[in-house]
C-alpha cells in the first residue's frame, strides 16, 4: 500500500510541475477597430460598432459562442478606457490599443464568416460594413500566437477604417 502511495504521489507531483503555465488571455482573443477620419489620429467618440453577419444583421452572442463576455446579446464594440490610479502612469483597459474600440471573442471565433458594421448614432458618418479576417484578431497567448503565425499573414493587426462623410 504504501508503494502505491508513493507512486500515486510521484505522478501526480510531476503532473503539477509538467502543466503549462497559462495566460491571462487563454481561450480569448481581441478584434480592434481603428477608425477615424482621413489624416485624423483620434477615433470619433460614441460610434456603434456591431459584428454583422453577411446579411448586414447584427449577430447574436447565443450561449457564449462568440465570446465570453454579454451571452445572448449582440457583439458590440466598445472604445477603450483609461485606467489609472492616482500617481500611476496612465494606461489604457486593453493595452495593445489606444483610443480604438475592441471586443473580447473566443480564439474559435470564425472571422472570416463575418464584417462589422460601423454607424454614427449622430449621423456625421456615412454607415460602412467591412468584413473580418483572421489577422484581425488579436491572439495574446504565446503559444496560440505562435500557431497563428505559421500560416498566412500575422495577427494582431487592428481593423483600419477610414470614415466617411
Amino acid at each position: 500500500m504504501k508503494s502505491h502511495f508513493s507512486f500515486l504521489f510521484f505522478l501526480f507531483s510531476f503532473l503539477a510541475i509538467g502543466q503549462i503555465q497559462h495566460c491571462g488571455y487563454d481561450f480569448t482573443s481581441y478584434i480592434v477597430v481603428n477608425v477615424h477620419e482621413n489624416g485624423v489620429i483620434e477615433n470619433p467618440k460614441d460610434l456603434k460598432i456591431t459584428i454583422v453577419s453577411e446579411n448586414g444583421k447584427e449577430v447574436i452572442n447565443i450561449n457564449n459562442m462568440y465570446s465570453w463576455n454579454k451571452g445572448n446579446e449582440p457583439l458590440v464594440f466598445a472604445q477603450n478606457y483609461l485606467v489609472n490610479k492616482d500617481g500611476e502612469k496612465e494606461r489604457y483597459f486593453f493595452p495593445y490599443a489606444k483610443d480604438a474600440y475592441f471586443i473580447s471573442v473566443t480564439n474559435t471565433f470564425p472571422a472570416e464568416d463575418f464584417s462589422i458594421k460601423i454607424e454614427d448614432p449622430k449621423g456625421i458618418y456615412k454607415i460602412q460594413i467591412i468584413p473580418l479576417q483572421s489577422f484581425n484578431l488579436y491572439v495574446l497567448c504565446s503559444s496560440e500566437n505562435e500557431k497563428a503565425k505559421m500560416f498566412g499573414k500575422r495577427t494582431n493587426n487592428p481593423v483600419e477604417v477610414i470614415l466617411e462623410k
